[in-house]
């Protein structure tokens, strides 16, 4: 007995590294889990690239922050090393103008604060001490002085205590209740406090001294800078004589809830004179301001139509003198992300999405000639210094990764590890393009996702998810909320059309989905559904669940009572159940109003027309219906109501509810309940 124990334990001694490597499915806790990297900067030389790495501590619920360092000139190829101290959580890098330190913000003193190290590590130095958190923050072109972006009460003006002040009569008061007299009463996920983001310059201190106090530049800008809930430094540029800034502003004002209007105001850094409104003939979106080494021209980004904030972003140059402007690539039917200036001043490097991708572009600023320098996958940030040209890429396949390449994309090196790399045991499904004839005969495109342990001959269950937007995409890109793999990785197959609406296929076709929405999308819906089913053998319509969120919400809530045949089950997230509330309800109204051509009092029967409220009769299928309280962007209560109308039918249905997430779920636990809760639905309902 003893030598067959001896035997088998030689036996199972082993198997362990064929165990160890043993391929299986990619599941929500895996992509709770893996590390993120973003917002590469290069050090001026191009030598260096900096780069953020998010943690996550899975068992803490939370997630840290730090930055990492990597000398691309070393012949040794060193990996990166990480640059902040433990136990920092910091943000938004930016190289000293001689590249010889690096600032970032960080809460490590109890509020957020400026900060900078050497490049060779050391002890961080805090540069700001003031009394309100730092939210974002750019360094003159010479070095001298920074431009920071600070929350304050619109009334407390350049006083930075009067914000402590204020902020601690309102928790002493004994009255909770709160008096608003116009929207926004509330945006995104919080209620509005009567706080405005400004911008505030100062210098910095030669005998190395913490700032203590910076002066308001454009007080008559009234408006958020950088704009809420997603705006960034993008919106706020240093003239090259640092004597100016120019701001992208909407006013805060009555009408702000259902404008789209931003414009570019130039202001005096000093915090002197009157804000210059540089484009106030254009009554649509203006934004992401950027000089020209020499002053001479500004470079932005512009919107043609007002109230429609999924427009077409055209890459616009202005003298800033004279105010004469001119559109740069005009017949590019694309929409820019960003402005990048080369080395030479000559182009401009940019990302739009193209037919499912969303490449890295070089646009001639002279021509107008668009070149593609990274062709697939999606890129999600860029920087380009020097010789080196830095940039993060993610696909179906692979979260952000972090490539190094010369300025025309050429020889590219991976600096940091593919989602592959850090679970190996995973196997990842495989993703097709596919196309056919949607509505109106025109080609619509979507993406089919074997599961992971695909074998020739068999049928497999199938996840049919439906994005948000609805100006989106479902393309080659990673999430880390609706991402196919982890459906995949459950055994199921995945089908995903980018119906009429989707962005990245032309404006045209963008512009589609307006006062459509239960019409031309749900025609491409339902022929990419019968297109997949023909050109794909091994997926199982007979079981199938069809799940969306937000506009992919609403659909499925229109699909119960207009297409439910094909579905064993849905899965509805955060989606709209009644149009008219939806328009009475929504905090950013222009939304609502452009795509139901107008308010609900003035043309209610366009609101009624694609309602799936009015076709809850009509429903059938077992519905998950989830929604987040936080969520101001759908409220809650389209979320409930979706449910009752399934409940009071005797519809077989549940109800996720999320106390402390908005129009996403973003904690790791909460993200993890989620997929548990969908994941646990589809088995329920089609197997695996």
């Amino acid at each position: 007995m003893k030598s067959v124990h001896s035997i088998l334990a030689l036996a199972l001694l082993a198997a362990l590294p064929a165990l160890a490597h043993a391929e299986r499915g990619f599941e929500v806790r895996d992509l709770a889990k893996l590390d993120r990297v973003s917002a590469p900067v290069l050090s001026p030389d191009g030598r260096k690239v900096v780069f953020a790495k998010r943690v996550v501590d899975f068992a803490a619920n939370k997630s840290a922050t730090s930055l990492w360092i990597e000398d691309l000139f070393a012949r040794d190829a060193a990996p990166p090393v990480r640059l902040t101290p433990e136990g920092w959580s910091v943000n938004s890098a930016t190289f000293s103008d001689d590249g010889t330190r690096v600032y970032f913000l960080s809460a490590k003193g109890g509020s957020m604060q400026l900060y900078s190290i050497a490049v060779a590590g050391g002890t961080p130095v805090q540069l700001t001490d003031l009394a309100v958190d730092v939210g974002g923050y750019v360094v003159s072109p010479d070095g001298k002085r920074v431009a920071l972006a600070l929350e304050v009460f619109a009334d407390c003006k350049a006083d930075l205590q009067c914000n402590v002040t204020r902020s601690k009569e309102r928790e002493e008061r004994k009255a909770s209740g709160v008096v608003f007299d116009r929207l926004f009463i509330r945006h995104w996920d919080a209620w509005n406090e009567g706080k405005l983001n400004r911008v505030f310059v100062a210098p910095f201190a030669a005998d190395g001294a913490k700032i203590t106090q910076a002066t308001l530049v454009g007080s008559d800008v009234i408006g958020d800078v950088p704009s809420r809930p997603f705006g960034d430094t993008s919106e706020m540029a240093w003239s090259p004589d640092g004597k100016s800034l120019v701001l992208s502003a909407r006013k805060a004002d009555n009408v702000e809830p259902w404008s789209t209007n931003f414009d570019l105001y130039m202001v005096n850094a000093d915090g002197t004179g009157a804000a210059k409104n540089l484009t106030a003939a254009n009554k649509a979106w203006d934004t992401n301001p950027v000089f020209a080494n020499d002053g001479k021209t500004l470079y932005y980004r512009a919107m043609k139509r007002p109230g429609f904030e999924a427009d077409r972003f055209a890459l616009m140059a202005m003298d800033p003198g004279t105010g004469s402007t001119r559109e740069i690539a005009s017949k590019w039917d694309a929409s820019a992300n960003g402005i990048l200036l080369s080395e030479d001043g000559k182009s401009i490097y940019t990302t739009a999405e193209e037919l499912g991708q969303a490449p890295l572009f070089s646009v001639d600023i002279a021509s107008g000639e668009v070149t593609s320098i990274i062709k697939d996958g999606t890129v999600t940030a860029v920087d380009l210094a020097g010789p080196t040209l830095v940039y993060t890429r993610n696909s179906l396949q692979s979260g952000d990764q972090l490539f190094a390449a010369q300025p025309d994309g050429a020889t590219p090196r991976a600096i940091t590890q593919s989602a592959g790399e850090m679970v190996p045991d995973v196997k990842f499904g495989e993703a097709t393009q596919f196309k056919f004839a949607g509505w109106n005969n025109e080609t619509v495109h979507g993406y089919v996702v074997k599961p992971w342990n695909y074998q020739p001959g068999k049928k497999y269950p199938v996840a049919f998810l439906i994005h948000g937007g609805p100006q989106g995409s479902f393309g080659n890109g990673w999430s880390y909320r609706w991402n196919p793999q982890t459906y995949a990785g459950q055994g199921y197959a995945v089908v995903m059309i980018d119906f009429h609406g989707s962005t990245g296929y032309g404006q045209a076709f963008t512009d589609a989905i307006s006062q459509h929405w239960g019409d031309r999308p749900l025609e491409d819906l339902q022929k990419g559904w019968d297109a997949a089913l023909k050109q794909f053998d091994f997926l199982d319509g007979s079981k199938a669940c069809a799940l969306g969120a937000s506009y992919g919400g609403f659909m499925v809530n229109w699909i119960a009572g207009n297409w439910n045949a094909p579905w064993k089950c849905l899965v509805s997230h955060d989606g709209v159940f009644d149009q008219r509330m939806m328009g009475y309800a929504t905090e950013e109204l222009w939304f609502s109003e452009w795509e139901n051509g107008g308010t609900p009092f003035e043309h209610p029967e366009n609101y009624e027309r694609f309602n799936p409220v009015n076709h809850v009769k009509d429903w059938k299928k077992p519905i998950l219906v989830v929604h987040g309280q936080l969520d101001f962007r759908i409220p809650v209560e389209q979320g409930i109501g979706a449910f009752t109308a399934a409940q009071r039918q005797g519809i077989e249905s549940k109800f996720l509810y999320f106390p402390d997430e908005n129009h996403w779920v973003l904690k790791p636990q909460n993200s993890v309940l989620w997929h548990d809760t969908v994941n646990a639905w589809l088995k329920q309902h089609i197997g695996q």
